[in-house]
């Protein structure tokens, strides 16, 4: 849905790809790390040219984020890194017991094509 609702607004394909990473990092780790239920939360804004995710969990919370990534041959501990990687910027809330927050925000980059194509203006957007 929301590669959909960014692809319908005219964001280019590589910046939706970037967001949809990030995304699906986040929520991986939510549900390695948010507790035996494996519930979380996700809720997007767009707005003033950006995205802004949120994934939050109800686990323990991650210990430390990662420097550099993992050898070649672990099994996991990149997600952190790839996100980094893709979006602009991305910040933690833990609370120890009571769950985590991940934060990503993205500046969007437009798609001159579709917008050229489509005579309407992206107010706010």
């Amino acid at each position: 849905m929301l590669g959909d609702t960014l692809r319908c607004i005219g964001v280019s394909e590589n910046c939706v790809s970037d967001v949809l990473l990030a995304t699906s990092e986040a929520c991986a780790n939510a549900v390695r790390h948010g507790g035996p239920s494996k519930r979380y939360e996700v809720t997007a804004a767009i707005g003033q040219g950006r995205c802004e995710l949120r994934v939050v969990d109800n686990g323990l919370g991650i210990g430390a984020v990662p420097r550099q990534y993992p050898a070649g041959d672990a099994e996991h501990g990149r997600g952190i890194l790839i996100m980094q990687s893709v979006v602009d910027e991305i910040f933690f809330d833990i609370t120890p017991g009571s769950g985590t927050t991940v934060l990503l925000r993205k500046e969007l980059d437009w798609d001159e094509e579709f917008l050229a194509r489509h005579d309407r203006e992206l107010a706010a957007v």
